[in-house]
């Protein structure tokens, strides 16, 4: 089994459709929203499992039915049961009576140490309120080093949100970074070593209510002028997802860069209401998205104003609510 999972291209397909088949069998039904979630609803309760790979999280509001699951499980495959969750590939869970906070202050440790700034000096930003972006530099000469920290740091994001910007900028330069660069990089790091213990709280309430909210920086980018878009999502008032991304495209105006950062929150919003109805929650009420440009708000609600609007290109979903 271990190289069937491991030692084949096919093998994660193959594994997944042999998991899937066993908990549809068990009467799970795989969401739409996310292939790797399964649901089922019965009479005693709701048991959600979450696939990883081989790694599964499983939840309920009936520890019975979850303990029954764990044992037609184990008469299938051979599993190990490692109890409450409180540790997954570098993230802590703490419960208690407010809810769940999730954090990795064990593995920014790690990080300080492989890059050498274990008893650096922390700082208050990420980064400097006057930053310049440059590739006039010197070239790195261990650029090996630059990519692995990039990437862990992209990991990292998952619960420290407040880096996902400075993050975003460092790894646009991966192809050829300099010593300015890798100052960003060191600032970030700094920035971390202050911050060890934050991470994202999740309150404990009964509300389902979606609600999003977008930004853009218009021509920011002193390389490209590219725009650099960001949204974040909320559910009953909980930090559920957020992005900072730089778009592909130069917009001519405050306007349109607005508009166009309107497009991806709307298809998340979207998406998490999809989710909620498959986990059991489903909710008739409005969403709302927060945007704070008067013009990109009309343009939203007057689609015939082409003579604003034809030049603008935003990226197309189709998504069935």
């Amino acid at each position: 089994m271990h190289k069937f999972i491991y030692g084949l291209k096919q093998s994660p397909r193959a594994w997944y459709a042999k998991l899937s088949f066993i908990l549809e069998k068990f009467d799970f039904r795989r969401s739409n929203a996310d292939s790797s979630l399964f649901v089922r609803v019965g009479s005693v309760g709701k048991l959600i499992v979450l696939i990883y790979v081989d790694d599964l999280i499983v939840t309920g509001n009936n520890v019975e039915e979850v303990h029954s699951l764990k044992l037609a499980l184990q008469s299938k495959f051979a599993i190990k049961d490692l109890g409450t969750l409180k540790y997954f590939f570098g993230n802590e869970l703490a419960t208690s009576q407010q809810g769940l906070f999730l954090n990795q202050r064990k593995y920014i440790p790690d990080l300080l140490k492989e890059s050498g700034l274990m008893d650096c000096k922390p700082v208050c930003t990420p980064l400097d309120n006057k930053l310049q972006l440059t590739t006039h530099s010197e070239a790195l000469s261990n650029v090996t080093k630059y990519r692995r920290l990039v990437r862990k740091l992209i990991y990292l994001t998952i619960t420290c949100f407040d880096i996902s910007y400075a993050v975003s900028i460092v790894s646009q330069f991966m192809h050829a970074p300099t010593l300015v660069h890798m100052q960003i990089m060191n600032r970030i790091l700094r920035y971390l070593k202050g911050s060890v213990g934050r991470g994202l709280l999740m309150t404990k309430n009964d509300s389902t209510t979606a609600m999003g909210y977008t930004d853009a920086g218009w021509a920011e980018n002193s390389l490209d002028r590219k725009l650099t878009t960001g949204f974040c999502t909320f559910v009953g008032g909980n930090l559920v997802t957020r992005r900072s991304k730089k778009q592909s495209v130069v917009t001519r105006s405050s306007a349109e860069a607005k508009y166009q950062a309107m497009a991806s929150p709307v298809c998340e919003l979207i998406w998490l209401k999809s989710l909620l109805f498959d986990i059991g929650f489903p909710s008739n009420e409005p969403m709302s998205m927060f945007c704070d440009n008067q013009a990109a708000m009309h343009i939203a609600s007057n689609h015939v104003f082409h003579e604003r609007t034809k030049h603008i290109e935003v990226d197309c979903h189709y998504v069935r609510a």
